[in-house]
């Protein structure tokens, strides 16, 4: 689709920092960026992006790549959407071929109901600008609520007409699919075949991907006259709408969010909007259902702090309570606060300005402990019974808490609050964190490792044995992965320079040297892409201008990119050895001491697995009672005995890689 000098542009072109801060926070950690890996839950970061190799990589759950794979696994797009994705984002021009019906008829039905969201969004901001009922009763209902045009405009509202078919009808005649205008939940199909629009007599509010995608729509009835009608309608479950992960207005919001290193958060669509034009930005909301975790993990992605704004009213607080613990959970620093009663957050931003806001927000805040404290302290009473609940409900939210230190803040304040004993509140928060630990970290049981044919009756040197079940955690793998991990960061470096017969010297390269070692004992890695690897490095070995590195990490096989980038961006270095002097000495200085280690460490750890293979073997009464077979086996396993205490001897210190 794309030409390989195209790609190989966009790839020179798409900075890694630049494509990854447009969705995770990165604060500078030396010649890196770290921040909250947006593939995973944590509280902790563990995503590292590296300026110079161009790559980024999580360190707890091990996904990255360079800025395609990002780009790829962030907005679930296929390799050639991922270049064409970055293309645009760097203004840069490719051709591509016109697809064939068979390949228009294949397109992806993600991109393709991104298409008829974008139509529909397009449509309704049409409908409520220039149609007769979209300005007189939509756009009248946003000026009622107090929004200015260029607020109408910023967040793309709109309005779909009484009329059961406008928009499906205008979406097929502009060859738009029935079937993606049903996917996307802006349509739906009666008994009889016929296709109705979803969102009639509605104003409608986009909901936006991070990257400003509409994924879904918000729609509120404004009639009266059917009593029947829910007030909200919003699109239901999709491939692309995931309603408990996405939160309304973080694509306006995350910029500011992480400028005032906070978040505030609301119940609907109008509370986020008044606050923006009140000025205060840093607003998300979900959309009138409970918070989710996933919602949660979208914020902390860009801070820790939190301010949960809600309705002074019963419903108000109880929503509160029963966000705060999943909050906490998640390593949140949380305040709430509640609005006098009568105000939600959408009126009480039209009465103030931003300044006045905050003032409010700053003067009424608690931490939830004082909050929640308070809180049931009212409901309880003089009753003791329910002052003990109140206790053992406040312990189980302390206990979730992550960090030992904050729980201990959050104990001594509850003390002071309750008049309790500390002592007391430590054992009952220690026993409801054995609980949960016990709850959510169960031991599995590991598996045994699968038998591999060891059998060799003739007394061959430890060579002729290869690996050929290996599993990945086995010791010899590890070795493997290390050494392929050599080849791409250092493949094309010198490792020595032999003489030769006229005194002139040969260089032989790292990729070289571990060639030559494997085939001198007859073994080869277990991974095909490890092979594949190892066979393209020498391929292009003494290619002008080859760097390793950069030839994997771009590799059109995504797969060998992915594992390229990830080896690329490990976060420990071969070594960090410090002489007297205290001077680093750079890994590429000792290539001539790591690689002949690692090659050793490979050879021995095969040795190692048979070993182990055959003393299995020699516990098997019917071996042990065939002499001959029972010789044969001893004697293979004294010579792989003899061959690993050479290996031994080779290896030294040991050098240990993360």
């Amino acid at each position: 689709m794309i030409d390989q000098a195209t790609v190989e542009r966009i790839l020179d072109a798409a900075q890694i920092v630049d494509v990854v801060s447009e969705f995770v926070t990165l604060r500078r950690r030396g010649v890196n960026y770290t921040g909250l890996c947006p593939f995973h839950n944590e509280k902790t970061p563990s995503f590292s992006v590296s300026p110079s190799k161009g790559v980024c990589k999580c360190f707890s759950c091990g996904k990255g790549g360079n800025a395609v794979h990002f780009i790829m696994e962030h907005e679930q797009l296929s390799y050639y959407e991922a270049l064409k994705y970055l293309a645009r984002k760097y203004n840069i021009e490719f051709k591509e071929r016109e697809l064939t019906s068979e390949e228009k008829q294949a397109q992806n039905t993600r991109e393709s109901m991104f298409v008829v969201n974008q139509f529909a969004r397009d449509y309704f901001q049409n409908i409520l600008k220039n149609h007769i009922e979209g300005k007189s009763v939509g756009m009248a209902y946003f000026r009622q609520r107090g929004f200015r045009d260029d607020t109408i405009e910023k967040f793309q509202l709109g309005y779909s007409i009484e009329e059961r078919d406008a928009l499906s009808q205008e979406a097929l005649r502009k060859g738009y699919k029935k079937e993606f205008l049903v996917k996307t939940g802006l349509c739906y199909e009666t008994d009889d075949n016929k296709v109705v629009d979803r969102f009639r007599g509605r104003v409608l509010f986009p909901v936006h991907t991070l990257s400003g995608k509409v994924v879904a729509f918000g729609g509120r009835i404004l009639s009266t006259e059917n009593k029947k009608l829910a007030k909200y309608v919003n699109s239901p479950e999709s491939e692309i709408y995931h309603k408990s992960n996405e939160l309304y207005g973080i694509y306006f919001a995350k910029q500011a969010i992480v400028k005032q290193d906070r978040c505030f958060l609301v119940e609907g669509y109008t509370d986020v909007i008044s606050m923006h034009q009140s000025g205060v930005e840093n607003v998300v909301s979900s959309s009138g259902t409970s918070l989710t975790p996933g919602q949660i993990r979208l914020i902390h992605r860009f801070t820790n702090n939190i301010t949960v704004i809600y309705d002074g009213d019963m419903a108000g607080i109880n929503a509160s309570i029963r966000g705060i613990d999943m909050l906490l959970e998640e390593g949140m620093n949380i305040k709430v606060v509640l609005l006098p009663d009568g105000d939600d957050p959408d009126s009480f931003a039209r009465k103030h300005n931003a300044t006045d806001f905050q003032a409010y927000i700053s003067a009424h805040e608690v931490d939830f402990i004082r909050f929640k404290t308070n809180l049931l302290l009212k409901e309880s009473s003089k009753d003791p019974m329910k002052r003990a609940e109140l206790i053992n409900d406040l312990v189980k939210s302390i206990a979730i808490i992550p960090e030992a230190i904050v729980r201990d803040v959050y104990a001594k304040e509850c003390e002071q609050l309750l008049h309790l004993e500390q002592k007391l509140l430590i054992t009952e928060i220690a026993k409801q964190r054995e609980k949960l630990l016990e709850k959510g970290n169960k031991p599995e049981r590991a598996s045994e490792p699968e038998e591999q044919n060891t059998t060799s009756a003739a007394p061959e040197p430890y060579k002729t044995f290869i690996p050929q079940a290996g599993r990945e955690g086995q010791e010899f793998y590890q070795f493997e992965l290390q050494i392929i991990q050599t080849i791409i960061r250092y493949g094309e470096k010198t490792i020595f320079s032999v003489p030769d017969e006229n005194g002139n010297e040969t260089k032989i390269t790292v990729t070289e040297y571990i060639n030559s070692e494997l085939k001198d004992d007859n073994l080869s890695f277990h991974n095909p892409i490890h092979q594949i690897i190892l066979a393209e490095a020498i391929e292009n070995i003494h290619r002008e201008n080859f760097i390793a590195q950069q030839y994997f990490i771009k590799h059109p096989d995504i797969e060998i990119g992915r594992l390229a980038a990830e080896l690329a961006s490990n976060r420990y270095e071969l070594s960090k050895y410090h002489s007297k002097s205290q001077k680093v000495t750079a890994d590429e200085e000792r290539l001539h001491e790591f690689v002949p280690m690692f090659i050793t460490n490979f050879k021995s750890a095969i040795i190692r697995e048979e070993l182990v293979h055959i003393a299995r073997k020699l516990q098997d009464p019917s071996i042990m009672n065939d002499p001959e077979q029972c010789k044969s086996i001893m004697l293979r396993y004294k010579e792989l005995h003899e061959a690993l205490q050479i290996l031994v001897k080779k290896e030294g210190d040991r050098i240990i890689l993360k």
